[in-house]
């Protein structure tokens, strides 16, 4: 375990080349984590550009701020730190007081240190650490502990088949609810060990640790994470400059479907029915899809960072 903030960027080089940023331009790292892209950004940007960068974990803006710090002065755009969730931007936008965006970039997902941190209880591998799992504790209320411990059967079922795919969602929900009648939950090794009772022997030998889609499935909940996302990409959208990029990084299938409908919808704006001979509604497109096909890491990457190894990069330019 560690307490520094440790952050591989994945897809660096081509967040680089999709985010296609000039000197004077202005930049906004929506998922900053320890800076690991707005790092290299930095000096894309340098000297007359601006780069923020928005988190809402504390560990994160220390780490960012003392990396971005130490880049020379000479090298170093105007760096401002929002403390907040990419779900308001608008506020924490308009409180910076930005006329507009030329890029933004969206790295999903928890980072290797909210992960690694034994207090935050995001890993199904800790079995002493606390089912808290939110990303912001000082504002967020629901913790995982909370659903697992108060959602009754069905709710639970449909969270944890909904936001993982989770063939044997029910089951595990119905040995929750049973196991919980003797003793709350406290722990990830008491979640785990419900998850395991639940599946068979045989459906555990294969896809990975058993309890990886229930513990994403409850992260998800606890954040709202989906919500969230679809609304910082709409806002992300009407921020972004003409010609401006939005450059997105996702890591499961909910998350890029979210981001695969957000972009389609902003290419494709007519909300005229299909069979219509011609658009009525006049509504333009806002978007131009880049990336008709997810980029994805190369075998190289991935060997260098396990973590990178779902993460797919979708692209969109503002018209």
């Amino acid at each position: 375990m560690t307490n520094e903030y440790r952050h591989i960027p994945v897809l660096l080089a081509e967040c680089l080349e999709q985010l296609a940023l000039e000197p004077n331009q202005t930049f906004v790292d929506a998922t900053l984590g320890g800076a690991g892209h707005s790092l290299e950004v930095a000096r894309q940007l340098a000297p007359e550009g601006v780069l923020i960068g928005i988190d809402q974990d504390d560990a994160a803006h220390a780490a960012a701020a003392k990396r971005l710090n130490e880049i020379p002065d000479d090298q170093r755009p105007h760096i401002e730190l929002l403390h907040g969730n990419f779900g308001d931007m608008d506020e924490l936008l308009l409180s910076a007081e930005i006329p507009g965006v030329d890029a933004f970039l969206f790295d999903l997902g928890v980072s290797s240190p909210q992960i690694d941190t034994l207090s935050r209880g995001f890993s199904f591998k800790e079995e002493t650490a606390p089912l808290d799992m939110r990303m912001n504790p000082g504002k967020q209320t629901l913790t995982a502990a909370e659903v697992i411990n108060s959602y009754n059967a069905q709710d639970l079922t449909r969270i944890i088949r909904m936001y993982s795919d989770e063939k044997w969602a029910s089951r595990i929900a119905s040995f929750i609810v049973k196991r919980r009648e003797e003793k709350p939950f406290e722990t990830s090794g008491d979640l785990v060990d419900a998850i395991k009772a639940a599946i068979p022997a045989s459906a555990r030998r294969a896809g990975g640790h058993p309890a990886k889609r229930t513990f994403q499935a409850i992260r998800i909940e606890v954040n709202s994470e989906l919500t969230v996302l679809k609304r910082g990409l709409e806002a992300a959208v009407r921020w972004l400059n003409p010609g401006g990029r939005l450059v997105v990084i996702s890591y499961h299938s909910l998350e890029d479907r979210i981001v695969k409908e957000t972009l389609a919808a902003g290419a494709n704006r007519c909300t005229c029915p299909p069979d219509l001979p011609v658009c009525a509604c006049g509504k333009k497109p806002v978007l131009e899809i880049v990336t008709r096909k997810p980029i994805v890491p190369t075998h190289e990457e991935i060997e260098r960072n396990p973590r990178a190894r779902s993460a797919k990069l979708r692209v969109a330019r503002k018209l």
